[in-house]
C-alpha cells in the first residue's frame, strides 16, 4: 500500500477578493512539482465565489469537469446552449472533449457560493462535448456512500469518459466503512469535506485528503459526531 497525505493547510491558496480558492494540486499561479496530479485526478479546487461574481466565458478541451456546490447557487452557460443553476445536493458534469467554452457565476446577489471543482483526465480524446447535472441525497442514505459519477451512462449518478467512480457520504461517529475498488489497479482519493476520520493509520480532519494506491480495499473509521466524505475510485495510469 502506498499513501500520500494532502493536508488542508498545505494546499495552494489564492484570494482574489471575489474568489477565495484552495488548490489541492498545481493550478494557475500555484505550482508544486510534488502535487501535479494523483492518477487521473488533475484538479481539486475548493472555491468560494462572492455574490454576483464568477468566471466569464473561457475554453476547455479534453477534460472531464465535475462541479459540486456545498452552499449557494451556481449559474452555468456554455457554447452548446446549455444554461442552468445548481446548488447543494446537485452535481454538474461537463465533458469538454473536442472543445467547449462556458461561464460560471454566482447566481445570488447577496451570498457566496462554495464548491469543489474537479478535473479528471479522460480516457478518450476529442469526444463530442457533453453537459449534465444530477441530484443526490445523502441525508436519506446516512452511513453509506452515494454514487455520483461512474463510467456507465446507465449507472447511478452521472457519467464521464474515464474508468472512475465518485461517491459522497454523510457518516456518524464510530461507523466503520469498507470500500473496494471497482476496477483492478485503481487507487483511492479521499477528501474529508467536514469532520474527522482515520484511514490507513492516518488521522484526517476537515479538508484533509489522502491518496491510496496498490491496495484494493480500504477501511474508514469515523472519529467525529458526523463526517462528510468525498471518495474517488480512479485509475492510477494517466
Amino acid at each position: 500500500m502506498q499513501t500520500i497525505i494532502y493536508k488542508s493547510n498545505e494546499r495552494g491558496h489564492a484570494n482574489h477578493g471575489w474568489l477565495n480558492a484552495y488548490h489541492s494540486f498545481s493550478f494557475a499561479s500555484y505550482y508544486d512539482p510534488s502535487k501535479i496530479h494523483f492518477g487521473v485526478l488533475r484538479v481539486l479546487n475548493d472555491d468560494s465565489v462572492a455574490a454576483s461574481m464568477g468566471f466569464g466565458m473561457h475554453p476547455h478541451d479534453n477534460m472531464e469537469i465535475i462541479t459540486i456546490p456545498f452552499s449557494g447557487i451556481l449559474e452555468h452557460k456554455d457554447s452548446m446552449g446549455n444554461t442552468g443553476i445548481i446548488s447543494a445536493g446537485e452535481v454538474q458534469v461537463m465533458s469538454a472533449g473536442s472543445g467547449i467554452t462556458h461561464s460560471e457565476f454566482n447566481h445570488s446577489k447577496t451570498e457566496a457560493v462554495t464548491l469543489f471543482q474537479i478535473w479528471i483526465f479522460p480516457n478518450k480524446k476529442n469526444v463530442t462535448p457533453r453537459y449534465d447535472q444530477i441530484q443526490y441525497d445523502i441525508e436519506s442514505n446516512l452511513n453509506q456512500f452515494v454514487q455520483i459519477i461512474s463510467p456507465n451512462p446507465n449507472d447511478e449518478g452521472s457519467w464521464i469518459h474515464q474508468n472512475a467512480w465518485m461517491h459522497i457520504g454523510q457518516f456518524t461517529e464510530n461507523e466503520t466503512i469498507q470500500y473496494t475498488t471497482r476496477l483492478n489497479g485503481n487507487g483511492f482519493y479521499l477528501m474529508v469535506i467536514n469532520g474527522e476520520i482515520e484511514v490507513a493509520n492516518t488521522q484526517l480532519g476537515k479538508r484533509d485528503a489522502i491518496g491510496i494506491s496498490e491496495i484494493s480495499t480500504i477501511e474508514i473509521q469515523i472519529k467525529s459526531a458526523t463526517a462528510q466524505l468525498l471518495l474517488m475510485d480512479i485509475p492510477m495510469q494517466v
